[in-house]
């Protein structure tokens, strides 16, 4: 084998990698697309919203109107660290967990039916 046919040689196994190369890209280009439009329509909006109830929960205050998670809708009058006592109906306190709070309700809101 000559000199010039070595060099021929790795230039075509050079030229080679890099179309193995540029198909690669190619294959995986639609999967980090799909990455992105899930990232964008899903995981992102879906981030947004817990750190809005995490600061919603994080702002409890006495007086507030909250809807626990098992349904419980009621007033807040007493706040802890990491619990809150829920006046479900008149002279019915219980206490809740914060976390298990799933909604705070704007007490400023009139009812749908007024």
């Amino acid at each position: 084998m000559t000199l010039s046919t070595a060099i021929v040689l790795s230039l075509s196994a050079a030229a080679g990698d890099a179309g193995g190369m540029s198909a690669f890209l190619i294959g995986i280009l639609p999967w980090l697309l799909i990455f992105v439009i899930f990232w964008v329509l899903l995981i992102r909006p879906q981030q947004k919203r817990a750190k809005e109830h995490q600061a919603q929960i994080s702002a409890i205050k006495k007086g507030d109107d909250v809807v626990t998670g098992g349904g419980l809708r009621g007033r807040v009058t007493k706040v802890e660290e990491t619990e809150v006592e829920v006046e479900i109906a008149k002279g019915v306190r219980v206490r809740a967990v914060k976390a298990t709070i799933s909604q705070v309700l704007n007490p400023a809101a009139k009812p749908a039916n007024d």
